[in-house]
């Protein structure tokens, strides 16, 4: 049977590339993600679940993408595969702001949704530094967690209900638009967080949440990340104003984007062991930054902090958080550099690290890796300096010296990117083996014929 005549016919509206096509288009974050045979763009949830149902009756593998900025390899394909692309569901269908609900299609990007929803005063309560690429359907699917998730949780927390298309073609449908259900099974949990292998999410309703009215920005000098903790806390506790934003920097990553970026000597507090990003939200701006300035300097002395500097402008801001969020240029400087993303509990930050980059250089003398992250709930990013990717003996070990210990700690060897393929066999080494069973159990039940993201995840 030839593919895409067989597309065609089923869906006259849909757009659909064949290989060619794929090979000529940027893939995103991952160069494996248009490896496919086909890609087909369906115009509505009928047209997926058509989709869905023929690849189905066909034993044909499928695979959802979004945005295609996941750093897991969850939407990497291969020859032989087709992806369902979300971007023909667009649409917000509804705001509404008495109930602080959104109702929106999966392939509705973040950045869409903040402003559409900023103009009633709210926002999603979740942010990304990919919000203009980064689609709703694929943050449900991988539970994308980012800068606000210590305070208002990662997407399994915003999501209220769904829909998606099951493995069969068959529609899920509980857009429940309430918190307080309690009615059997909470069955969309199933989809939040397995990377679209046992459906595709469709439409997705939302938790709102206010805004404050501005926002201001610091960047705080600090010894290790237990100071930058005590300073967490002590505005977390603030009356006045609501922390928005904590991000912490380790040293060897601050230099490096100070480098890449041209920041001059001395025009930020750059030298310091740890770097703490803060973003406060007040009614006005002059509110945010007068708690920035007055909590800084009742908490600078036990906190023990080095220098810090509050942004007197939004240009100044934006280069504050620029030194977080331009993370390309750890690729830019080692191309395909492994990455890991791992959550620590909050009062083991410092020897967590401690221990890795001594756990590190004994596999290569070389190696200092760049940590950064979100403080406020143990979620570290980490980078090894060295191109490659690494023979997979290398990888592995660098993967048992950062995982050792997590789980028992009760943290995570994956905190909000998800296992896809990178992860998998380290899913398998470091995730409860009970776990495994069951989500393999629950594959095997809903995805009997492996259609959807095969071997990603959970492995049949």
């Amino acid at each position: 049977m030839t593919l895409l005549p067989a597309f065609r016919t089923l869906l006259p509206t849909a757009i659909i590339w064949d290989a060619a096509e794929l090979a000529s288009r940027d893939p995103g974050f991952d160069t494996r993600n248009f490896g496919a045979s086909a890609l087909v763009r369906p115009r509505d949830v009928e047209g997926v679940a058509a989709l869905v149902k023929f690849c189905a009756e066909h034993g044909i593998s499928l695979v959802a993408q979004g945005g295609r900025t996941g750093l897991a390899g969850g939407a990497a394909t291969s020859q032989g595969q087709v992806i369902c692309d979300l971007g023909g569901l667009t649409q917000i269908e509804e705001i509404d702001a008495f109930a602080r609900v959104a109702i929106v299609q999966a392939g509705v990007t973040l950045g869409a949704l903040q402003e559409a929803a900023g103009v009633h005063g709210l926002d999603p309560g979740i942010d990304l530094a990919a919000r203009g690429s980064a689609t709703i359907g694929g943050m449900v699917s991988t539970n994308a967690g980012g800068i606000m998730a210590f305070r208002n949780g990662t997407m399994r927390h915003r999501v209220l209900g769904l829909e998606a298309v099951l493995p069969d073609g068959r529609v899920f449908r509980d857009l429940t638009r309430v918190l307080k259900t309690s009615a059997g099974y909470d069955l969309k949990h199933l989809f939040i967080g397995a990377e679209g292998t046992l459906g595709i999410v469709t439409r997705v309703a939302l938790r709102l949440d206010p805004v404050a009215g501005a926002s201001a920005t610091a960047l705080v000098g600090v010894p290790d990340a237990a100071s930058a903790q005590r300073i967490v806390r002590h505005f977390l506790a603030s009356t006045s104003a609501r922390l928005t934003a904590a991000e912490i920097l380790w040293r060897n990553f601050a230099s490096l984007m100070q480098r890449a970026l041209n920041y001059a000597p001395g025009q930020l507090p750059l030298d310091a062991p740890c770097l703490l990003v803060l973003g406060i939200g007040a009614d006005s701006i002059e509110a945010a930054r007068s708690a920035l300035e007055d909590g800084l300097a009742a908490i600078w002395e036990e906190a023990g902090i080095i220098d810090g500097l509050v942004a007197s402008s939004d240009g100044q801001a934006a280069q504050m958080w620029r030194l977080r969020e331009e993370t390309v240029e750890i690729e830019r400087a080692h191309p395909m550099a492994p990455s890991f993303d791992v959550s620590v509990p909050g009062g083991a930050l410092d020897a967590y690290v401690t221990r890795i980059e001594a756990g590190l250089k004994k596999i290569d003398a070389s190696y200092a890796p760049y940590v950064y992250g979100h403080l406020a709930d143990g979620n570290l990013h980490i980078s090894i300096n060295c191109e490659g990717p690494v023979p997979h003996e290398r990888h592995e070990a660098i993967e048992d010296v950062l995982y050792e210990g997590l789980r028992d700690a009760g943290g995570s060897f994956s905190a909000e990117h998800g296992v896809g393929l990178e992860k998998r066999e380290a899913y398998g080494r470091h995730a409860d083996p009970v776990k495994r069973d069951l989500a393999k159990a629950i594959k095997e039940l809903i995805d009997p014929g492996n259609v959807m993201n095969p071997g990603k995840v959970v492995k049949l």
